[in-house]
């Protein structure tokens, strides 16, 4: 199936398939390539539209200073740019997912269903200082400075240790990533506090989580499914930071379970 790139509002995006439209959002441990492994299956019954986030592919640095609400207006103006209709439906995994937390916070009323993946609405401060010493590493030395850590906070130990050839995929994806923006937008995670929004969320919407996920626990995931009024919950099990990597199937299963309203609570 054909795939078209464009930049649009400053955003590299690619687009296939035809059907309701699915707008995609990467973790800031990968670009839209996340998705590789379940866009051909997911295009055959939606309209993808997958941005390549600031700090990724060619799309372009955001002002700084910068917080995760910015990438949301951007996300919403490239909904606008593209005319979509208010049904549009928005899947975030990670970084994309607490971009897509703030979405529908701001800009709920734009946009149909949500579906958090590997999220939350805000890290604790203990795990603060992970994402600081990260920007702070990147900055001083370069993506390749962080790039072990950065695997291992997407994949549980026995992944990594069976599959290296994503081990080295993933490498090779980061160390393209764009190191200033990179680190600007991990330090703008440490800044995120949506805890006391979460309850203005009236889109439906499903919590996705790996089970062994210690990026974004699943913790930060029963706030968002207790919180949230209409919310549905899905633990995979044994999966990490990236489902649509590790359990490509299961995600698939997930998303279109509750896209088509089968998901159960």
């Amino acid at each position: 199936m054909d795939k078209h790139i464009d930049m649009i509002n400053g955003l590299d995006v690619a687009q296939m398939g035809d059907g309701p439209p699915l707008i995609l959002l990467h973790s800031l441990l990968a670009d839209r390539s996340v998705f590789e492994r379940v866009e051909s299956d997911l295009a055959r019954r939606y309209r993808l539209i997958m941005p390549n986030l600031p700090a990724h592919g060619t799309s372009e640095p955001l002002p700084e200073p910068i917080r995760i609400e910015h990438y949301a207006d951007l996300v919403a103006s490239l909904a606008d740019a593209l005319d979509l209709p208010p049904e549009t439906d928005v899947l975030g995994n990670g970084f994309g997912g607490f971009v897509s937390v703030a979405l529908a916070v701001k800009h709920g009323d734009r946009f149909g269903k949500f579906i958090f993946a590997d999220t939350g609405a805000g890290f604790p401060d203990a795990a603060k200082g992970a994402l600081r010493s990260m920007a702070d590493n990147v900055e001083a030395n370069g993506m390749e400075s962080v790039l072990d850590v950065a695997v291992a906070r997407m994949f549980p130990p026995d992944y990594l240790d069976s599959h290296p050839d994503i081990v080295a995929e993933r490498k090779d994806c980061l160390r393209q990533a764009q190191a200033p923006m990179f680190a600007a937008a991990a330090r703008a995670l440490t800044e995120l506090s949506l805890h006391d929004q979460l309850k203005d969320i009236l889109n439906p919407v499903l919590v996705m989580v790996g089970s062994v996920d210690q990026t974004t626990p699943p913790f930060l995931s029963h706030e968002l499914w207790h919180n949230i009024p209409a919310s549905r919950y899905a633990e995979i099990p044994g999966c990490g930071h990236c489902p649509p990597i590790q359990e490509p199937q299961q995600f698939i299963d997930l998303l279109d379970g509750f896209l088509a309203g089968q998901t159960r609570h």
